[in-house]
């Protein structure tokens, strides 16, 4: 099954470092799952790294996903900007990835119960 990683999750998976959820933590070590990551999460990694807030930087995090088939990245296209015209959340980021999700029709792992609020997304962690 395929799966979209939040900013988060992209973090804590490739440093182990953090807590992820039991539900989140199985699915991400099952080898026949795969996990799509947004171009916007990517611009996160590159802006929380270059304010040390994170262990990791974007080319460690884009070597980790080239280094394996069980990961790709989708970029920011206008139909998943049509979809954020629909979808009520008041950071701009997050609506971008959740918007994702919601183009893509398939569950966001993260750890942002806000998340849950969205009407259209599953969410998935605890």
């Amino acid at each position: 099954m395929r799966y979209l990683l939040d900013t988060v999750t992209v973090v804590r998976h490739f440093t182990d470092i953090g807590k992820i959820g039991k539900k989140a933590s199985k699915i991400l070590n099952t080898k026949d799952n795969s996990f799509i990551i947004s171009v916007i999460s990517l611009m996160e990694v590159l802006y929380l790294s270059e304010k040390k807030r994170i262990a990791i930087n974007l080319a460690e995090t884009l070597e980790v996903i080239n280094s394996s088939s069980l990961y790709s990245i989708i970029d920011l296209t206008p139909e998943i900007l049509e979809v954020a015209e629909t979808i009520n959340y008041y950071e701009l980021h997050d609506r971008l990835i959740l918007s994702t999700a919601k183009w893509l029709g398939i569950p966001l792992i993260s750890s942002d119960r806000n998340f849950e609020t969205v009407k259209g997304i599953e969410v998935v962690w605890n």
